[in-house]
Formats: structure tokens, C-alpha cells, sequence
């Protein structure tokens, strides 16, 4: 185990380009800003129809099983608050 290794590991980045990130005007930077959004857009990868199909299917189920077991739970308590209070 070396003391200098994790310093090493964590100093990924040169002198020169800290400097040269200094340098950068406001313009420049809100350029590279953009260029580096459309690039991390170019990546996404987008879901074909079948796979939409699928996930819209999910989530409707879901959503109706949570709003049945909601309901399920609102009907019990307002029963059990009748039984408690004698309303």
C-alpha cells in the first residue's frame, strides 16, 4: 500500500489543462457547455415502439394496483374510524 498511489489516481488531470481552463473566456466555455450536451445526447439511446408498448403497459398496471390497494386501505380505515367513533 503506497501513500502516493491515491494521489497519483486522484490527480488525473495536468497542470496544463487546469491553466488552460483559466484561460478559457465566458463564450468559450458556454461553447464547450453545448458541445458536450449534444454529445452526451448523441449517446442516448432511444427505446424502439415495442419497447414504449411495454413500459406504458407497466406502468398503467401498476398505477391500478396502487390505486386499488389505496382504496382497499381508505375503505378499512374509514370502516374501522365508524366501529371506533359509532359515527
Amino acid at each position: 500500500m503506497s501513500e502516493t498511489a491515491p494521489a497519483a489516481a486522484s490527480d488525473a488531470r495536468s497542470p496544463k489543462s487546469v491553466k488552460d481552463e483559466k484561460k478559457r473566456g465566458l463564450f468559450a466555455r458556454i461553447a464547450l457547455f453545448w458541445r458536450q450536451v449534444v454529445a452526451e445526447l448523441k449517446k442516448v439511446v432511444r427505446p424502439t415502439r415495442s419497447d414504449l408498448i411495454t413500459y406504458t403497459t407497466v406502468v398503467l398496471v401498476f398505477v391500478a394496483v396502487v390505486m386499488a390497494f389505496v382504496t382497499v386501505v381508505d375503505l378499512g380505515i374509514g370502516k374501522l374510524t365508524f366501529w371506533v367513533f359509532g359515527g
